[in-house]
């Protein structure tokens, strides 16, 4: 009985034993690490602007004039202050309605000191060529025609004073209304207006629309 038990001792023994193959094991010195560090939670306001961030329009830079340099320049020549806000084509316009003012005032002051010289030589009696030309031209017809060169040449000075001062305040006003011009959320520009009830034919406008 005792080598029965030894028998099967030894042979349980083995089979156990036979099972271990050192070469079947690896051993581990070093575990591999998570090289990627988690995430640290963001709070929820970072989270909503940052996707405001990405999700927002790209705003356009708007460009801003000086509206006291543009009535400088304009005081100084005509016509700068336009092209300093880059509305070249009112300088033709502004120069042509200065130099029409300043050549009507310069013609009736000719026309004035000749007139003024016939009348003195007139009352006088001076001999002069144009009144050897016409002799049915009294004292009083002279006076008159002096007296209305005077007038236009006054009118006309007033008014190239009045047109002088428009083209400053058109510059202040053009300097002051160009940042809104270039602003995409005003904007000004011609519509077809309908009539909801059909009752008149569509009309051509303007439209003027702001965005909040």
């Amino acid at each position: 009985m005792q080598k029965i038990l030894v028998t099967i001792f030894v042979f349980i023994a083995g089979l156990f034993f036979s099972q271990i193959n050192p070469r079947d094991s690896i051993r581990l010195d070093h575990y591999a690490k998570d090289s990627i560090p988690a995430a640290k939670p963001q709070a929820p306001a970072k989270v909503i602007q940052e996707i405001e961030r990405v999700n927002a329009p790209a705003k356009k830079v708007v460009t801003k004039l000086n509206p006291t340099k543009a009535g400088l320049y304009s005081a100084v020549l005509p016509g700068l202050g336009q092209a300093y806000n880059k509305k070249y084509w009112k300088i033709p316009i502004v120069w042509g309605a200065v130099g029409t003012g300043v050549g009507i005032a310069i013609w009736n002051q000719k026309k004035y000191k000749e007139y003024r010289e016939y009348y003195i030589a007139k009352l006088n009696g001076t001999p002069n060529e144009f009144l050897t030309q016409v002799p049915y031209l009294d004292a009083v017809a002279l006076g008159n025609a002096q007296d209305r060169a005077k007038r236009q040449r006054d009118y006309a000075i007033a008014i190239s004073g009045l047109i002088y001062i428009l083209n400053i305040v058109d510059a202040v006003v053009d300097a002051h209304l160009y940042e809104g011009r270039k602003d995409p959320d005003l904007s000004l520009a011609p519509a077809v207006i309908y009539d909801d009830y059909n009752f008149n034919p569509p009309k051509t406008g303007l439209a003027l629309t702001y965005r909040f």
